[in-house]
């Protein structure tokens, strides 16, 4: 007969424990949850960030090399972050523009991360959308390599 309570009253704490254990698995379930979409939603706003100013960093030294001519040239270093499906200079097509765009893969699809620069650019740095630190050769041109009728500032990776 002891044996036969002493049974069942492990059956019921095991029992009561298992009903503990699952009412806190319902409540952490739902914040875990929120958690990942916070980060999710915090890495994609980094990584726009970061693209911005990599975008600006090279329309600052795009105009300042603009402003100076040709034969003037420099080296910029910047650093492409996560999420960087393409970067076009001047145009979309690689032609002579006024703009640089990041194209990012973000949580809510891609975004394009633009920066406007005074002076005609173009260029091709699409061998430079891993992840990581690139030196960037920005020089002016007399005669622009993807339209020779116009002077612009070539950026290409070195």
């Amino acid at each position: 007969m002891y044996s036969i309570m002493r049974r069942q009253a492990r059956g019921q704490s095991s029992l009561e424990l298992l009903i503990t254990l699952s009412f806190g698995l319902i409540i952490l379930l739902p914040i875990v949850v929120f958690a990942f979409i916070q980060i999710s939603t915090a890495s994609s706003t980094l990584s726009s960030t970061n693209a911005q100013a990599a975008a600006s960093k090279l329309a600052s030294v795009a105009a300042a090399v603009g402003t100076q001519g040709y034969p003037a040239k420099q080296l910029v270093l910047i650093n492409v972050p996560t999420g960087v499906q393409n970067i076009y200079v001047g145009t979309q097509s690689n032609g002579v523009g006024h703009e640089i765009v990041f194209t990012v893969s973000t949580s809510a699809g891609l975004s394009s991360v633009i920066a406007y620069t005074p002076v005609n650019v173009s260029g091709y740095l699409d061998s430079i959308t891993q992840t990581g630190s690139y030196l960037v050769n920005v020089s002016a041109q007399n005669s622009c390599p993807s339209n020779p009728i116009v002077s612009c500032v070539y950026i290409k990776p070195t």
